[in-house]
């Protein structure tokens, strides 16, 4: 008896527990729709997408009130979708700070990757910006690297091909990373990581597996977890792989052989690892400083570019329509060098880039700012100081009450006939917080000029060498937490000859 009242009690005490972890704080707005908890944990026991689940779930309520409460990350949060809340988050950075997992869960597995950094940082955002803008926003990149490293991808690809053989086709991801480590590390850490010539480089397969760590569904919605990592061995070894990731990338960057001929003034200084070097060397920033925005620069700087070519190869992969077209545009503006120059005058490759980007946006959904102090989002929704509030970048890109009723077909043509038109639609809808695959404002990406410079000079080349289509056995699955992309996306490549570019 004695037994079965004390375990009564510890099943009281253990609910009592699970309540008070799990339930909404009662200053929560409460006009805003509460999307369940199990929603935020799908990915435990179902393979369904970002957009299944957000088709299912969060569309409706999103559109009708332009913000719900949403479980993410370890407690409720306000996620939103309507411009004109998402401007007045966007605008205000001293009432909507950013504050990142260095703050939120500053003990968890993805703290110890990112650190305080350039992205995340409120406080130290900056002098962090001081130190690595000029090296991410350069007026004359130098495309060189680019488009070298380019050619090889697409000979890479038709590589695989043949050792696939055409009717298994090349499943494109692990190509894609190894292309887009390989532009990141010489364009803003003066390395040439060599992932496309050396397909076991050790700092490429650590991004591979920190994706797969990051984004467990059980650990990523319960981040307390991570207290324990003598509980849960998966998370020891977690850790372990965050922090050779850590020091590998800085023992690369801090015995570059290449340093010496930078101190001797023959290497341009503002590539954003001599800015970082520089500072720390000064002062400025301390080493955990230094290591985070090191791995912040080489996270970010590939991510995006990764996920969008992914998406690239599903999209024009089934729409040859659109694949021809481009293809004839490139063919036809007399050049096989992709300069910026070159490819900044096409006003088609710019307008599918956009449109990519307004379907897929690589960083769908992000709950990164806290509030100050209590706040009256777009003068309508009261938000009590110390909650945490962020974006749904797919909700507001395919919401038809902002993007019109064809907001989730794939129109390049949306976007206008001239590269300025569109630069112009580009820049409006970014300022009215319709358009926000690179964030908005004060903290847009530092790095959104050089990722769609990028992308133009990899899809120039890619339809000048390449055609391909979807292997007819691949059916789009997106991801269902994290960055948006398709999971194993296969496409079949045929080469261009140069009698066909010449018809063409």
């Amino acid at each position: 008896m004695a037994f079965l009242f004390f375990s009564l009690v510890v099943l009281l005490l253990l609910s009592v527990l699970v309540w008070w972890y799990v339930h909404v704080p009662w200053d929560m707005p409460r006009e805003l729709p509460r999307i369940p908890i199990y929603v935020s944990l799908i990915g435990l026991w179902s393979n369904m997408g970002q957009d299944e689940t957000y088709a299912r779930w969060l569309k409706d309520p999103l559109e009708k009130k332009g913000a719900v409460i949403i479980w993410f990350a370890g407690r409720w949060s306000v996620l939103v979708t309507r411009p004109k809340y998402l401007t007045d988050m966007f605008k205000n950075e001293d009432l909507y700070a950013k504050a990142g997992s260095q703050v939120k869960i500053p003990w968890s597995v993805i703290a110890s990757l990112v650190g305080d950094n350039v992205i995340n940082t409120h406080d130290n955002w900056k002098l962090y910006t001081s130190i690595v803008k000029p090296g991410m926003q350069k007026r004359d990149f130098d495309t060189g690297p680019i488009i070298a490293k380019s050619r090889k991808f697409v000979d890479v690809l038709l590589e695989a091909q043949d050792v696939a053989g055409k009717a298994n086709g090349v499943i494109v991801n692990q190509y894609i990373q190894r292309y887009a480590i390989d532009v990141m590390g010489e364009s803003f850490l003066d390395l040439d990581f060599q992932c496309l010539d050396r397909p076991h480089v050790r700092i490429e397969q650590l991004q591979t597996i920190i994706k797969r760590t990051l984004f467990k569904p059980l650990y990523f919605n319960f981040p307390v977890l991570d207290k324990y990592p003598w509980l849960f061995r998966s998370r020891e070894r977690a850790f372990q792989i965050m922090k050779e990731f850590d020091d590998t990338l800085y023992h690369m960057v801090r015995t570059n052989p290449r340093k010496q001929t930078r101190e001797k003034g023959r290497v341009d200084s503002e590539k954003v690892a001599h800015a970082l070097e520089e500072a720390l060397e000064s002062g400025k920033i301390t080493d955990r400083q230094f290591r985070s925005n090191l791995k912040i620069t080489f996270l970010t700087a590939h991510e995006n570019t990764q996920q969008l070519l992914n998406i690239t190869f599903w999209e024009l992969g089934k729409s040859q329509e659109i694949q021809n077209r481009l293809r004839a545009e490139v063919l036809a503006c007399g050049t096989s060098t992709a300069t910026a120059e070159v490819v900044n005058r096409l006003p088609y490759l710019t307008s599918v880039i956009f449109e990519l980007l307004r379907l897929y946006p690589p960083v769908s959904q992000l709950i990164n700012r806290v509030t100050l102090q209590p706040a009256l989002l777009g003068g309508e929704i009261s938000i009590p100081a110390r909650t945490w509030v962020g974006w749904n970048a797919y909700g507001v890109q395919i919401d038809t009450q902002v993007w019109g009723p064809t907001a989730a077909e794939f129109r390049p043509e949306r976007w206008g006939r001239t590269v300025e038109e569109m630069q112009a639609k580009f820049r409006r809808e970014t300022v009215r917080g319709a358009y926000i695959p690179f964030n908005a404002h004060t903290r847009k990406c530092l790095g959104q000029g050089f990722a769609l410079l990028e992308m133009k000079i990899v899809l120039f080349e890619l339809v000048r060498r390449v055609r391909w289509v979807v292997h007819p056995g691949y059916k789009l699955k997106l991801t269902s937490g994290g960055i948006l992309a398709p999971l194993g996306c296969r496409a079949i490549f045929s080469e261009v000859s140069p009698e066909a570019q010449k018809e063409l």
